[in-house]
């Protein structure tokens, strides 16, 4: 008996699949999104800096509070406020009356995300956060809605429509808000004066706060790990300490271990071309007395913009009296992720 295979729907969607027309799709979607953030630049104005002045003000944190779509674009505003130097955390709105809200305090400052206005988780805690008395911003995309009302400010994140072609997700009005947050917070940076530094400091897993907070001392060869010759030491000598101590060159101190100047393996070739007795040359002779030299409290990105600005693979680090106290190389900073 023979009997009818079963349909298999997604072998028929990728059947009907139209590429152009996926293509006219997202672009119809980009360009929607677009044009709704561009909008959004000629509406700023007062409400935009009174929201900038409160969060300046506040002793507190800035607490994000938002449901469903909002409530994601709140927990990535939340983020990127508190990276850029303004304290801040989310709050989903759901949870706040059934403890959450505990987390506010009046030193705080509120931060309100609901498209519509009218979300009910919301609107059930507005009068608890009026009565603690802190001050309410809003982001809606209804000025005339309860929460635009009840807000200490009201920012305008309306959009003309939707990019779902059925103008319903939230897509163009997400999407404007998240930019509203980033603008929020790139204001309050500035405003308070946050550098890289800063920026480093609270991203030191990153690549930035890498190249910012680690310094030489921390990536170099110390101790017994560094390469180091006398003067009169012989070339093969010299050759069996880079041999050993593998970073292609070695140091030349005096007795005190002050610098004389480095050898390397670029050195090494150009001797060879010479046909010098690596027997009976000595390093005094054949190395080079200008070395470059890093301190070892100077940052690693300091280290990364000597080699690349020199052209050379390898730093000695030395103290502020010419002492050798250290050494490393390209693969270094490398594996430091510094460059």
């Amino acid at each position: 008996m023979t009997g009818l295979s079963p349909r298999d729907p997604q072998a028929a969607e990728l059947s009907e699949f139209d590429p152009q027309r996926a293509l006219t799709n997202a672009r119809r979607v980009l360009e929607i999104e677009s044009a709704a953030i561009a909008k959004l630049s000629d509406r700023l104005g007062s409400p935009f800096a009174e929201a900038c002045r409160l969060c300046l003000a506040s002793r507190g944190r800035i607490v994000v509070l938002g449901m469903g779509k909002s409530g994601h674009i709140g927990g990535k505003i939340a983020a990127t406020l508190a990276s850029t130097g303004s304290p801040a955390f989310f709050v989903n709105a759901g949870e706040a009356s059934h403890g959450d809200l505990g987390m506010i305090t009046g030193e705080d400052v509120v931060l309100v995300i609901s498209n519509s206005g009218e979300t009910p988780e919301i609107l059930s805690i507005l009068p608890m956060i009026k009565r603690l008395g802190t001050p309410l911003v809003a982001l809606t995309g209804r000025s005339g809605s309860t929460l635009a009302r009840a807000a200490t400010v009201n920012i305008d994140v309306s959009v003309p429509t939707e990019a779902c072609p059925m103008n319903l997700a939230p897509t163009a009005s997400t999407t404007a808000t998240l930019a509203m947050g980033d603008a929020l917070a790139v204001a309050l940076l500035e405003s308070r004066g946050f550098t890289e530094d800063d920026f480093a400091r609270s991203h030191p897993g990153g690549t930035l706060g890498r190249r910012l907070l680690l310094t030489v001392a921390d990536l170099m060869h110390s101790g017994n790990d560094v390469p180091w010759v006398g003067p009169r030491t012989t070339l093969s000598e010299g050759l069996l300490e880079m041999t050993e101590k593998g970073l292609g060159m070695t140091a030349i101190v005096d007795g005190d271990r002050r610098l004389l100047g480095i050898f390397t393996d670029g050195d090494l070739r150009r001797m060879l071309d010479r046909r010098i007795d690596v027997h009976a040359a000595v390093m005094e002779d054949l190395m080079t007395r200008d070395s470059r030299t890093i301190a070892p409290t100077s940052l690693a990105a300091e280290a990364v913009r000597m080699l690349e600005t020199h052209k050379i693979n390898a730093l000695l680090v030395t103290d502020d009296q010419g002492r050798l106290v250290g050494a490393l190389n390209v693969h270094d900073l490398l594996r430091a992720g510094v460059m």
